[in-house]
């Protein structure tokens, strides 16, 4: 069976949707499964060995382009985790037989099968949602996936040649303090620098600064700010795969809810995560898909005070880590 998943939404979105991919290869080895994604999580799913083939959607292409795809692929059925018209309407004029989603929007209508979930709700995380809609298909699916979701043979020998290439001797504590734009809360830059100051206080623990490829700015914005102290500035230019495997023997990963925190929580690599203080951006939300025992959750409120109480907390939490 030909089976497509269709998630091309942000790459925070997407790895939501790699327990589902996974648990419908293992249900069936057999089973070709196929994904549609955005360009940007290309390279990602074609390093997961549990991903047959992957079909990109681009954004500014003709949708006819995008149903020419889907028809090459001789798709039997889908599962469409996050839906929008676009990929509705492609898969619909693909004659895709059987085609499963959530019964929201307008979309839903190209769908032969509408599942009604709420996720306003949030009565459980994204990706059990997502993990949820795979039992449309195979009512008694197993939902337990392998921990690490993603694993690389290379990624030791990746991490040896950073720390030598960087004179690093101690294990590695990565801050990645931007974002895409997708984050309700964050740390303003001054917090962050007195969080970064304290892991350096405690002498255990390289501190790593990553950055994301379009984050010049930001990235000699904080080495102008914390001019003079050991650490390492990365600006991720080597792509995503690379800072896969790289950050995935770090020690701890220090960020706001973004789409990188899910690539640590992915790869294994404990993570310390700020959250809005709301249903729609909670933790209950958007916790990876990682390990509980390995991701510590925090909610950042609106208010002065709380705020600062939480902060004092993180930094002893830094300190003592």
């Amino acid at each position: 069976m030909n089976i497509l998943v269709v998630r091309t939404d942000k790459l925070g979105d997407f790895i939501t949707a790699l327990p589902s991919i996974y648990v419908l290869k293992q249900h069936d080895v057999n089973n070709k499964v196929i994904v549609c994604v955005a360009p940007i999580n290309v390279a990602l799913a074609e390093s997961c060995e549990f991903i047959d083939e992957v079909i990109i959607d681009e954004p500014n292409s003709s949708v006819f382009t995008l149903i020419k795809k889907l028809k090459n692929a001789q798709i039997d059925v889908s599962v469409t985790l996050f839906s929008n018209i676009r990929v509705a309407f492609a898969q619909f004029m693909a004659k895709i037989p059987r085609t499963i989603a959530p019964a929201t929007k307008i979309a839903q209508i190209f769908y032969t099968d509408k599942v009604k979930q709420r996720r306003s709700e949030v009565k459980m995380a994204e990706f059990e949602y997502n993990l949820e809609l795979t039992k449309t298909l195979f009512p008694a699916i197993d939902l337990n996936y392998q921990q690490p979701l993603l694993a690389f043979e290379d990624a030791r020998k990746i991490y040896d040649v950073f720390c030598i290439n960087n004179d690093i001797s101690k294990e590695i504590v990565v801050f990645h303090v931007g974002f895409g734009g997708s984050s309700d809360a964050n740390w303003n830059l001054d917090e962050y620098v007195i969080l970064i100051k304290n892991v350096l206080l405690a002498k255990r623990y390289q501190v790593l600064l990553t950055f994301g490829p379009d984050e010049k700015v930001l990235y000699e914005e904080m080495q102008s700010r914390l001019e003079g102290e050991d650490i390492v500035y990365y600006l991720s230019l080597d792509g995503l795969v690379y800072f896969a495997k790289l950050i995935s023997q770090c020690k701890l990963f220090v960020s706001t809810s973004t789409g990188t925190y899910h690539v640590a929580s992915t790869v294994g690599t404990k993570t310390m995560t700020f959250f809005g203080d709301s249903l729609f951006a909670s933790a209950d939300r958007w916790k990876s898909v990682g390990m509980v025992s390995n991701q510590k959750h925090y909610m950042l409120p609106q208010d002065k005070s709380k705020r600062q109480e939480i902060f004092n907390e993180v930094k002893k939490e830094l300190f003592t880590f």
